[in-house]
């Protein structure tokens, strides 16, 4: 597998799965007690163990655990935790300086970064790109320069769509619990259009494009009315609905639909984009063309920044004054994004990422074929998940099922994620950095804990 032989980074880990505690462990329950006093019950942790080093493919707990890392921070350390560029990098600019704020005092690796992204992101022509401080903040920003250049209010969005927890962002999300629930009034004027759902659309996965793409059009022109709407705005794959990955010809076909209409087309990339899904943007495996772009998550090795990339004359729509932020594009992150693009480059990140998803699904597949519940193996790239149903046949979600076989697979010490708007995905996330072997083991232990858990179920 291409890739394989790269230094595992971050702290010269030993890259071994280690499990010498139960899960969590005594040192982690203290530290878990000491959170109950001090942060909101609101903010919660998927496998709630306090991490004292991470790097290569493995995460290490405060009582010695080693994880193999199938979440790679929700897609953030794409390129390996402390990968050798990001961490030299950043380590560098903070012997210099932290911080000037680039609205005040402008520095050179704030425009390196902008550079890489306008020569990288596949949007038709001259190119802008503003930096932020994170997904949310990229896409309210792409939303507030699609209105300044179009003059128009109305953004329309997809079925089982994830675009942030602000206020606007929250709005433009699908689902209600635990994103919005409690937290409304929302945001006005967005809209929600079927997402084409290859596994669940109603009359098959061969009607899919088509028939959602006629359903957008028809909320455009009859509903909401095209000439108010400034956006569409689409996730090529979407990920905390599912990794649903949209029938093919969906999104050219929502392209073509925005061009027709004057409506702008903002591809939300912040989980798919900087190699996670074999391409450096998940837009090029189907060629699509989008007038501005986000980014954040794997941009900067886990440092905060976000960024919206877009055609010069609709970025260049915003007045002065009118876009930027305090910390945004701070210096350090700014190096760390240098950083990971150099990793990429050095390692060969985009032929891993695909060998990687490769194993994966062809392992995933093998699966499937043996366990009826594994309903839908789907993905790009190492962004890869699994959908798990009732094993009779009508596809009934089964969110417990998906837990049951998480809460395995955490004891065992591979760290797995959930996602999904019935709950019921399994998604896998590993870092670009993670070895054939540790790859292996955990897919084998994802093999074992589906087997327990669904005869467990009955």
């Amino acid at each position: 597998m291409p890739g394989n032989s790269r230094p595992a980074g971050g702290p010269g880990l030993e890259q071994v799965r280690r499990i010498v505690t139960e899960i969590p462990g005594p040192r982690s329950r203290e530290l878990l007690a000491r959170q109950r006093g001090l942060v909101p019950a609101g903010v919660g942790a998927t496998l709630p163990v306090f991490v004292e080093a991470a790097g290569g493919g493995v995460i290490v707990d405060a009582d010695g655990n080693s994880f193999i890392d199938f979440g790679s921070g929700i897609a953030v350390t794409t390129v390996g935790n402390s990968a050798t560029a990001v961490a030299e990098r950043a380590a560098a600019q903070l012997r210099r300086f932290t911080h000037t704020c680039f609205l005040v005092n402008p520095y050179a690796s704030y425009l390196d970064v902008c550079q890489r992204l306008n020569e990288l992101a596949p949007v038709p022509g001259e190119k802008r790109t503003l930096l932020v401080n994170s997904g949310a903040e990229a896409v309210e920003n792409a939303v507030k320069i699609a209105r300044a250049a179009t003059g128009r209010p109305a953004v329309v969005v997809f079925d089982h769509a994830f675009h942030g927890r602000t206020l606007l962002t929250m709005t433009l999300t699908a689902k209600n619990r635990p994103y919005k629930h409690g937290f409304g009034p929302f945001a006005p004027e967005v809209h929600r259009a079927p997402m084409a759902y290859p596994y669940r659309w109603p009359t098959g996965p061969e009607h899919c494009a088509e028939e959602a793409a006629a359903a957008l059009a028809d909320l455009l022109d009859r509903q909401v009315g095209a000439d108010n709407v400034a956006a569409v705005l689409v996730e090529p794959i979407q990920g905390e609905g599912g990794f649903i990955v949209p029938a093919p010809g969906f999104l050219t076909q929502v392209a073509e639909i925005c061009r027709a209409r004057g409506i702008l087309l903002i591809a939300d990339e912040v989980q798919t984009g900087i190699a996670r899904t074999g391409r450096m943007f998940a837009c090029e495996h189907e060629g699509i063309r989008p007038d501005l772009v986000t980014t954040a998550k794997g941009l900067a090795g886990g440092l905060p920044l976000g960024a919206v990339t877009g055609r010069a004359e609709l970025m260049d729509a915003a007045p002065v004054g009118g876009l930027g932020g305090t910390f945004s594009g701070n210096p350090v992150a700014c190096e760390a994004a240098l950083g990971v693009f150099d990793e990429i480059e050095t390692h060969d990140l985009l032929e891993r990422a695909q060998a990687i998803g490769d194993v994966m699904h062809q392992r995933l597949a093998e699966l499937a074929r043996v366990h009826p519940a594994m309903g839908d193996v789907r993905g790009r790239g190492a962004m890869i998940a699994i959908e798990l149903v009732q094993p009779h046949g009508d596809r009934v979600p089964a969110p417990e099922l998906a837990a049951g076989i998480a809460r395995r697979c955490h004891a065992e010490g591979l760290l797995v994620l959930t996602a999904g708007s019935y709950g019921n995905v399994l998604r896998f996330l590993p870092p670009l950095s993670i070895s054939d072997t540790l790859l292996d083991e955990g897919l084998t232990l994802l093999g074992e804990a589906i087997a327990k858990e669904t005869a467990s179920a009955g």
